[in-house]
């Protein structure tokens, strides 16, 4: 294991720990953000992703995102033996992360009673159940996400800067393509969560849906390798 296992493991969660837990702020009865609405949600995940680029950046290249390294990989801009580390970091990252919000939400996840809500705090799910429409938005968002993750890695900006454009990105997909599935787009953010979610004491809980759980992982990941073929061909 290396300083990049740990990077990636601890952004990752920490990314999923903030990510999930204004999900839970604002979608779990008797919290303080009770009704918070999509803006508190967009802008919440916005930051929870910054916030580990900018702590891991220069150290692992802050993927946090198995669609990600998987993307970068097959274009030759990550070495293909690095991958399964920073995949298994990146799992074990968002279930632990998915663990602590748990733990600090569990009053609340007892004070609420639709199963369906216990679930979204851990992992996306369609607002309209269309699985081909929900895997072409999937693929879409993650599309837009690595293209321009490539463009904004490719610009000269000050120091600084790149995680900031990060973070607005994740914003504004959120806010424009996140209504009809959650934008997921990280196969690790949707899948380990999810695994909590089974796995895990949730008070009164469903089931975990895993008939849909394919869509957060698969659309991912080929909507960011489509991305990055496509970026590397244009430009």
């Amino acid at each position: 294991m290396n300083t990049s296992f740990f990077a990636e493991l601890i952004g990752t969660m920490i990314l999923v720990l903030l990510g999930d837990a204004v999900v839970a702020n604002v979608i779990l009865k008797k919290t303080k953000g009770e009704n918070g609405g999509v803006i508190a949600i967009t802008a919440g995940w916005a930051f929870a992703v910054a916030i580990p680029v900018f702590m891991f950046g220069s150290i692992s290249g802050a993927h946090f995102n198995p669609a990600v390294t998987i993307a970068l990989a097959s274009i030759g801009s990550f070495d293909w033996a690095d991958v399964p580390m920073y995949l298994i970091a990146q799992f074990i990252g968002a279930f632990i992360g998915a663990a602590l919000v748990l733990v600090l939400y569990y009053d609340h996840f007892k004070s609420t009673d639709d199963k369906a809500t216990k679930l979204g705090v851990f992992c996306t799910g369609p607002a309209v159940r269309n699985l081909k429409l929900n895997f072409i938005t999937e693929f879409v968002g993650t599309f837009v996400l690595m293209f321009a993750i490539l463009g904004i890695g490719a610009s000269k900006l000050a120091d600084g800067i790149s995680p900031i454009a990060i973070g607005i990105l994740i914003w504004g997909i959120g806010l424009s393509l996140g209504g009809p599935t959650g934008y997921a787009i990280n196969p690790a953010r949707d899948l380990g969560p999810r695994l909590a979610h089974f796995l895990l004491p949730v008070p009164q809980k469903g089931d975990s849906d895993w008939g849909y759980a394919l869509i957060p992982v698969i659309a991912p990941i080929c909507g960011a390798i489509v991305a990055a073929f496509t970026y590397n061909m244009i430009f």
